[in-house]
């Protein structure tokens, strides 16, 4: 008898470059078409100020990434995702928003001047996301590395346009943003609370996801130009400078992005088997 069950190649070396270079070069014509079409008027250079301000929250943005990501793996590998999986989702989601918003205000409304606490608070942030995201690494690493990727190119080029838009041309955007993203909770929180149905639930998934993406993109554009006025505040004395309490609401964007993605294409490739 011979064994019916198809056999899978895996990629050459070849192939593996050739997606890789399509990939980059996705990214890389995303960035000019968005660039394109939202950001037709653009603003003079940046001055040294605003410069210094924005690199400084994205340096505190990247530590926070890196710091969850690490934090994420070290508790994956311990077991302690399981436990949370198994946890009730109720008791775990109402822990991490504790601890995420309790610490996310403590990040907040710590003065500059209190180094020790405020940087305390940041690591409890960090380490809160990386709880939650810990299950992450159940999914294959080829998904987790591109979505990674995208969520880069996405973030980079979104970022670009905020910087260099005419002053204050996302900053209209706050309120609408925060009305979509209660709808995206809704929906994200909706298969767990109500009797759905398989067409109600996949719409509320597709809210979720690519609701969710157009509203955290969105969330970038706001967020860096909303950093760049703050810049201009604190160079009058109007405000502290507080790149590390700016950088929290990034590091978010980059999260919620991430995740969404993560979820896109571990479902595109269930599809396709």
């Amino acid at each position: 008898m011979t064994d019916s069950a198809p056999i899978i190649a895996r990629p050459t070396q070849q192939e593996t470059w050739k997606k890789l270079g399509y990939t980059a070069a996705t990214v890389a014509g995303t960035v000019v078409a968005v660039n394109f079409f939202l950001n037709r008027e653009t603003r003079d250079g940046l001055s040294a100020a605003e410069q210094d301000y924005l690199h400084s929250a994205f340096k505190y943005t990247g530590g926070g990434l890196v710091l969850t990501a690490l934090g994420a793996r070290a508790l994956f590998r311990s077991g302690a995702a399981v436990r949370i999986m198994a946890a009730n989702p109720w008791v775990v989601l109402g822990v991490s928003l504790v601890g995420s918003i309790g610490t996310m205000m403590g990040v907040m409304y710590t003065p500059p001047e209190n180094t020790f606490l405020k940087h305390a608070f940041w690591i409890g942030f960090n380490a809160c996301q990386a709880a939650t995201l810990s299950p992450m690494f159940f999914f294959a690493p080829a998904i987790l590395s591109r979505a990674a990727l995208y969520t880069c190119g996405v973030v980079g080029s979104l970022s670009y346009i905020g910087a260099t838009a005419k002053n204050n041309t996302y900053l209209y955007m706050g309120g609408p943003l925060l009305a979509g993203v209660t709808v995206v909770a809704l929906s994200s929180l909706a298969p767990m609370a109500l009797p759905l149905g398989m067409r109600a639930l996949a719409i509320t998934e597709a809210i979720s996801l690519y609701g969710g993406l157009a509203v955290f993109g969105g969330f970038v554009l706001y967020d860096t130009q909303k950093i760049l006025h703050h810049a201009k505040m604190a160079q009058a004395g109007v405000i502290k400078a507080d790149p590390l309490k700016e950088s929290i609401s990034l590091e978010l964007d980059m999260i919620n992005i991430f995740v969404r993605l993560v979820q896109i294409l571990a479902l595109q490739q269930n599809r396709r088997k």
